[in-house]
């Protein structure tokens, strides 16, 4: 009885510290207190485990990941990036829509984050588009949908939670894996936005010329070169996943700084204290995250969710729907860190039990809960596009609708085909 109101206490007292717009962190943080005193805890076992959470070395990774991005958006990156996409797909039936994409996927490989993603591209392509005859909401929508790509195409910070979290599942492993699932989440977009651009009859861009496509390309590959160095560092074994990240970020601030000349060195402090307050929200809401997850642990919660969704079916195929329907509830309710950090330890074991390899588990996940960022209460990537649209955030909610259908058709890929993410990551060292 006891254990069941624990429980009940654990996760009630979040959701409802959550709904009164308490910082995640905190609501976490609060409502793993609270539990521990009613258990009787000593409450020093709570901060014992918040600080054993961020006591990793793989950890160190992220901050060097998250001011890598920050340097290079600010580092004149993203318009070369649109220019890359511009000379490769421009020309293409809704060509426009397509550099879109395809700018998100390369920019978001640089940023790993769909809302700086949105933020950045968004208020230069949904006018751009519209100035051309697009829909604006569909310019809206086909923007958000594609920055999600930039979860899955590496280096993404959330695959090395996910990575922490998950018992030291390979960060080289997990980068590769991302790659081909993010690539046909991108080229799903693509045809989508060709079958509208066809049927609503949008213009077409200027023709491929390659002489262009070879000077713009060579100007974007000094920016590029940061994730080749990432990639192939932790892809190869040469590198760790954090002295990738940091000479990675060493050579993006080099390139800003000396051969784009886009960034001065009193941009510096500006760029490094905003990075900090990422990572510091970050870091809390992994050292809060984790004191949560020992006392699920501690209350058998896992083994719980385990007997009820086996009491419900024990079809493999039934079950990892199941999953995927939590975690994007999920998603829709929180944002990723806390429910990498969460979730993980819960549903690991259940997928595992079904042959689930961690690595495939890994990108389901992060796509799960990429497909929450753009979808209602609390998706922060929906409402930064209506921000930046200036599209009621209700009415943009019911125009994604084809972007939701088309992110979980590959969700669903990704889930009952394993090769998608498996197969590339089985070259990873």
């Amino acid at each position: 009885m006891q254990t069941t109101i624990a429980i009940c206490l654990l996760i009630l007292l979040f959701f409802i510290l959550l709904f009164m717009r308490v910082p995640v962190a905190l609501s976490i943080a609060i409502s793993s207190i609270v539990t521990s005193l009613y258990l009787d805890l000593p409450i020093q076992m709570v901060f014992q485990n918040m600080i054993s959470g961020i006591n990793s070395y793989s950890l160190m990774a992220i901050p060097f990941f998250i001011l890598m991005g920050d340097i290079m958006s600010k580092g004149g990156i993203a318009r070369r990036l649109i220019n890359l996409a511009n000379a490769t797909v421009g020309w293409m039936k809704g060509g426009i829509a397509m550099v879109t994409v395809l700018a998100s996927m390369l920019f978001g490989a640089v940023s790993g984050s769909s809302t700086a993603c949105t933020a950045t591209l968004g208020p230069i392509m949904v006018p751009e588009m519209h100035k051309k005859g697009y829909d604006k909401n569909f310019a809206t929508d086909i923007t958000m949908g594609a920055s999600v790509t930039g979860l899955l195409i590496p280096p993404s910070h959330n695959m090395v939670i996910y990575s922490m979290v998950a018992g030291g599942v390979s960060v080289g492993a997990l980068f590769i894996a991302g790659i081909l699932p993010g690539i046909v989440l991108g080229l799903a977009f693509m045809l989508y936005s060709y079958f509208i651009a066809k049927k609503r009859n949008y213009p077409v861009g200027d023709k491929f010329k390659f002489s262009v496509f070879l000077k713009v390309f060579l100007d974007a590959l000094w920016g590029l070169f940061a994730i080749i160095i990432v990639v192939v560092g932790v892809t190869t074994g040469v590198i760790t996943a954090t002295e990738s990240a940091a000479i990675a970020c060493l050579w993006s601030l080099i390139v800003s700084l000396v051969i784009y000349k886009e960034m001065k060195l009193k941009d510096i402090s500006s760029i490094l204290l905003n990075s900090a307050k990422t990572i510091s929200m970050i870091v809390l809401l992994i050292a809060s995250s984790n004191a949560f997850g020992w006392l699920l642990a501690y209350l058998k919660v896992p083994a719980l969710v385990s007997s009820l969704i086996y009491k419900i079916s024990t079809n493999p195929y039934i079950i990892l729907i199941m999953v995927n329907i939590l975690l994007l509830i999920l998603g829709t309710l929180m944002d990723m860190s806390p429910i990498i950090l969460i979730a993980t330890p819960i549903i690991l074991p259940i997928v595992k039990s079904l042959g689930m390899d961690p690595i495939q588990f890994g990108v389901v996940l992060i796509l799960n809960l990429g497909i929450g960022l753009l979808t209602p209460p609390v998706g922060a990537t929906l409402f930064l596009g209506s921000a930046v649209s200036g599209i009621k955030f209700e009415k943009l909610a019911k125009s994604m609708l084809p972007i939701y259908i088309i992110m979980i058709i590959v969700l669903l890929l990704v889930t009952f085909i394993p090769q998608i993410s498996l197969f590339l990551a089985s070259f990873a060292s």
